[in-house]
């Protein structure tokens, strides 16, 4: 027996299963999503895209900030009155609701930590968040057209 309690080899396999699962949830939890250049009324966005059901459960979750003009866009495999919430957000975001041509149905203003629900005013295929009044500060209104989306993967 060793320090573990084990033998040497059955230490071992602990330790390096031990090791593994901790790398796999570390690497888990900070895979990148992809990323994609869009634009809106020429402010330029580095948008990360969220095409499965996890990385849009996940979205910007336990995050501190959000660097400028940065964001994130959820595309949806289906077009729908899609609503989003802040559940353990930290920061202050703006969603844009968004037409399959990009163009911007309504805008919604959210709260960190809370799970008040964001919804599109009609069916719409994807949402951009950004940090709070980026879309105001910007000039971006209902109406206005986020390029860059014939780019985008389809929803998983």
């Amino acid at each position: 027996m060793d320090r573990c309690g084990l033998t040497s080899c059955k230490c071992m396999i602990w330790c390096a299963t031990l090791a593994l699962s901790v790398l796999w949830s570390m690497g888990a939890a900070q895979m990148a999503s992809p990323v994609l250049q869009l634009s809106a009324g020429g402010h330029p966005i580095r948008a990360e895209v969220a095409t499965t059901l996890e990385s849009q459960d996940r979205g910007l979750m336990h995050r501190r900030s959000l660097p400028f003009n940065h964001g994130m866009l959820f595309v949806f495999s289906e077009v729908r009155r899609h609503c989003m919430w802040m559940r353990n957000t930290h920061i202050p975001l703006s969603v844009a609701f968004l037409d399959d041509n990009g163009t911007i149905v309504n805008i919604a203003y959210m709260h960190p930590d809370t799970e008040d629900l964001h919804c599109a005013a009609r069916p719409v295929r994807y949402a951009l968040e950004m940090n709070s009044n980026w879309f105001k500060k910007n000039g971006i209104l209902p109406g206005s057209r986020i390029d860059g989306l014939d780019k985008v993967p389809s929803s998983r």
